[in-house]
């Protein structure tokens, strides 16, 4: 959607609003609800150990505002949780430690910027894109934590580079949303195969059935599932 001001929508540290904090759910409360809705999950989350998502380190390099990351979200797609941190890493020595702006990232040679960063042409032209729509004030940044879920991933997804899964893990990871499904995870799917003993990979409506007594706590079930497989996105 357009701003008759870009200059508003560059990309600005967010804080964790009060309604973001607001949105999270106690853990206890919502590992009771889990526990009692599903039986094959309160095994899985007794597996787990009720306390065990708290792992020291985890997510220390995830930018705090939704510009550093969403970069951060595009330079790890389709990597492992290593992976993903090294050249996220690389990419920010680049810019003295720091997530390049959307106006440095325009001005950088893209041959050079995935040279140095170790970015695969494709994901260049994605940092490019999500630059492109802040600047021009088609991605309003700071009117993200006021929209819902489905708003959230509409605004996303109309950024090249920016899918589904993406927006999935922003949702859970950055505006720590209580009840995301990320139907497409091929990690929530293994877990869900193994845990619920399916013959397959379960596919999206299949999962979605699963998942209907976790509401409105899916992000956690499905945090539970990643640790299960010790597999969290990182």
């Amino acid at each position: 959607m357009a701003s008759s001001n870009p200059a508003k929508s560059r990309a600005r540290p967010t804080p964790a609003s009060g309604a973001r904090a607001q949105r999270r759910p106690s853990q206890r409360k919502a590992v009771t609800h889990l526990s009692a809705a599903d039986p094959v999950l309160a095994t899985v989350i007794e597996a787990v150990g009720r306390t065990g998502l708290d792992r020291p380190g985890a997510h220390t390099d995830r930018p705090a505002d939704h510009y550093g990351a969403l970069v951060r979200a595009i330079v790890g797609q389709q990597l492992s949780t290593k992976a993903a941190r090294s050249i996220y890493l690389r990419l920010a020595e680049r810019f003295d430690g720091r997530t390049p702006t959307p106006e440095q990232v325009l001005a950088d040679d893209p041959e050079e910027l995935r040279a140095a960063a170790g970015l695969s042409r494709a994901k260049v032209g994605y940092l490019r894109s999500l630059a492109e729509h802040v600047l021009s004030g088609e991605l309003e940044l700071e009117r993200l934590n006021e929209l819902g879920d489905e708003q959230v991933i509409a605004e996303l997804v109309a950024v090249k580079g920016l899918g589904m899964w993406t927006a999935h893990m922003f949702l859970m990871f950055h505006l720590e949303r209580p009840d995301v499904l990320p139907v497409g995870d091929l990690g929530i799917r293994r877990a869900i195969e193994r845990a619920y003993a399916l013959k397959a990979l379960p596919d999206a409506p299949e999962i979605e059935r699963i998942a209907e007594p976790w509401r409105p706590y899916r992000t956690l079930a499905c945090r539970y599932l990643w640790r299960s497989l010790d597999n969290e996105p990182g």
